[in-house]
């Protein structure tokens, strides 16, 4: 499976980059980031022009995943499950959405096959792509049988 990670905002290095980095390098699957940056002058018209550019990031034909802090919390195998199905469904490509600090765009949210949320805590954007790589990572270990998960 390819995964696409679109995220707002760049991670140049430092403790926020490494934690992505360690995951996504671990991964069977081949996880690319495309980072995105938009300006507005307040914070409506940033995140609609953050969304403009998450949305064109979209591979033709993924399954996309939106993060939010409304979204539907799903466990670690239940999120996996999904990507399973998704996968056995011939899906290829998947993306992952993570909105900038004004959060996701409503056209980001529509677009998207799974709204996500990674708990009921508000977390920095810039943590919550690390967070996204991690869980990704565990899907792949539990659909695979690997031991990394333990219940």
């Amino acid at each position: 499976m390819r995964v696409t990670v679109a995220a707002v905002g760049r991670a140049r290095g430092g403790v926020f980059r490494d934690l992505y980095d360690r995951y996504a390098g671990r991964s069977a699957w081949d996880i690319a980031l495309r980072e995105v940056e938009a300006r507005g002058t307040d914070a409506r018209s940033r995140r609609r022009a953050e969304g403009e550019r998450l949305l064109a990031a979209i591979p033709k034909g993924a399954r996309v995943v939106a993060l939010d802090e409304a979204g539907e919390m799903l466990s670690s195998r239940e999120f996996a499950a999904w990507i399973g199905r998704a996968r056995d469904a011939g899906t290829r490509d998947l993306c992952v959405l993570v909105g900038g600090p004004d959060g996701l765009d409503e056209a980001a949210k529509v677009r998207a096959d799974l709204v996500l949320s990674l708990g009921r805590a508000t977390w920095p954007h810039l943590l919550a792509r690390g967070l996204a790589v991690e869980q990704l990572y565990r899907a792949q270990g539990i659909l695979a049988g690997h031991p990394y998960h333990r219940e």
